[in-house]
């Protein structure tokens, strides 16, 4: 059993709502919490429940625009309609509601929390499951993000002088993160996702590598649709866990984000719960400071066993096979039939395998080739 772990949490998380329309749905940070509690896992010795604090203007203003978050504020003031498509604001994408400044601040904050309760409290781990917002860009909201959590929660580091390997697990590409870092050799950033070709956010290509100081520090892996969990796991064994090594960070941030799920409404990659264990796990086992945020997921009960598992695998606990009984019940009244904590196991049809397979192959030789020697990596 892993010590010293802390978890952020409010139950402010789940205060406010895109709409009942929209496919991000806040009730996902209840689920997970109650699931967790559910399985004993957030009162065991060396762990404590952290409350997030909100991000304060000077922290946001670190990398986000004085003026985008000007009209975040003014937008957030009442609940009138409101839009504005210079900065991303106001469309079905990224509806603007009463609060919103307020809430986004919390979610932003939380994961600066888990940073703080790392590197300067000295915790073995943290997880955040409210960060994770990988499309925010400095002023401009994308793809359900207003703010950019993980590149305000860096800024402090990087003034003095850490290393930071940034590992994005979600579905969609963290264009937004390696947007904010691509020009720096400071940190890392690692995207596994769907091909960018006809997905949403249309980006994460294998030759975007990074410029400058920066060449060779952004890292792709676009997968083709159908990638399944041994695809995920040769992704993470060839490409990840090796450039982590290598790169020798200070510290470890993972967006966990829940999409990559076959059953996902929103995406067509073929992962299941295993991969997010085993993931999890590896990260773990690098031995290194790690911060865990959240992320994409769009079908609430899947994030919620997805992310029960990730901070089970953290603290290295043991869960049940089934979901406890209180929770079929919560499961059940919400219209989702789901009784199993970890899914069956799922392989791809053999022909989407073999696809898969062979653009994975592809991908990595070009990494072996353009990446692996600036890092001195044996391929």
């Amino acid at each position: 059993m892993h010590k010293n772990l802390a978890f952020i949490y409010s139950q402010r998380f789940n205060t406010y709502t895109y709409g009942s329309l929209h496919p991000m749905k806040v009730e996902r940070y209840r689920l997970s919490y109650d699931l967790m509690e559910a399985c004993g896992l957030l009162h065991h010795p060396g762990v404590e429940v952290v409350e997030a604090t909100a991000a304060t203007k000077e922290e946001l203003l670190r990398f986000h625009r004085a003026d985008y978050l000007d009209i975040l504020e003014r937008y957030s003031q009442n609940n009138q309609s409101c839009a504005n498509f210079k900065y991303g604001l106001g469309d079905m994408e990224n509806p603007v509601f009463e609060g919103l400044y307020s809430w986004i601040s919390l979610m932003c904050g939380a994961t600066i929390t888990a940073v703080r309760e790392v590197v300067q409290h000295g915790r073995r781990a943290a997880f955040s499951m409210a960060g994770g917002w990988h499309h925010g860009h400095a002023a401009r909201a994308s793809g359900f993000c207003y703010l950019n959590d993980v590149a305000v929660a860096l800024q402090p580091l990087l003034q003095q002088g850490k290393r930071i390997a940034y590992v994005d697990l979600d579905a969609h590409h963290g264009d937004g993160v390696q947007q904010a870092f691509y020009a720096t050799d400071q940190v890392l950033t690692i995207s596994m996702h769907e091909s960018g070709k006809d997905f949403y956010p249309y980006s994460g290509f294998i030759r975007e590598l990074g410029e400058g100081q920066g060449y060779g520090y952004s890292v792709n892996i676009p997968l083709i649709p159908h990638s399944d969990d041994l695809i995920l796991e040769q992704a993470m064994q060839r490409v990840v866990l090796p450039l982590i090594d290598a790169y020798r960070p200070d510290l470890l941030i993972t967006q966990m984000g829940a999409d990559f799920m076959r059953t996902d409404p929103l995406t067509r990659l073929e992962g299941t719960t295993a991969f997010m264990e085993y993931a999890a796990r590896c990260f773990m086992q690098t031995e290194l400071p790690w911060v865990a945020v959240g992320g994409g997921g769009y079908h609430s009960i899947n994030v919620a066993r997805a992310w029960t598992l990730v901070w089970a695998a953290m603290l290295g606990a043991d869960v049940p096979y089934m979901l406890p009984s209180d929770f079929q019940t919560i499961v059940s009244e919400l219209g989702y039939d789901q009784n199993l904590l970890r899914d069956p196991p799922h392989l791809a049809n053999p022909d989407d395998f073999a696809r898969a397979q062979k653009a994975l192959d592809e991908n990595i030789a070009l990494l072996e080739r353009r990446i692996f020697p600036l890092h001195h990596i044996r391929s």
